[in-house]
């Protein structure tokens, strides 16, 4: 006997599918979070280094490169952006009718 597999479809943010309140909120520090850490990645720094660099302590450091991007607010996460001299856009609209959110596009 074999069970059958049930898929549920994702509304593209895992937080708003899971029930969260700040569900958007959570989804776009991800997003950004995502970007500072494939940032650094790329710049293959020690946690000293990028301590420094982005002036945080160094526990704060091992939050963020373990992805816990919940410990950090939007602003701060796009200061670190600033420091890794990237250039940041922000573009505001208004939602379309009959959508509940906003859309928080983040790319490199």
């Amino acid at each position: 006997m074999t069970e059958e597999s049930v898929f549920e479809e994702s509304s593209g943010n895992v937080f708003a599918d899971l029930g969260l309140e700040d569900a958007e909120e959570l989804f776009t520090r991800g997003k950004i979070g995502i970007v500072v850490l494939h940032l650094l990645k790329q710049r293959n720094l020690k946690q000293r280094e990028i301590s420094k660099l982005l002036g945080i302590p160094q526990p704060e450091v091992s939050y963020l490169m373990r992805g816990e991007f919940q410990r950090f607010s939007e602003g701060k996460l796009l200061t670190f952006l600033k420091r890794l001299d990237t250039e940041i856009t922000l573009h505001l609209r208004p939602r379309h009718a009959g959508t509940q959110t906003g859309e928080t596009v983040v790319s490199l």
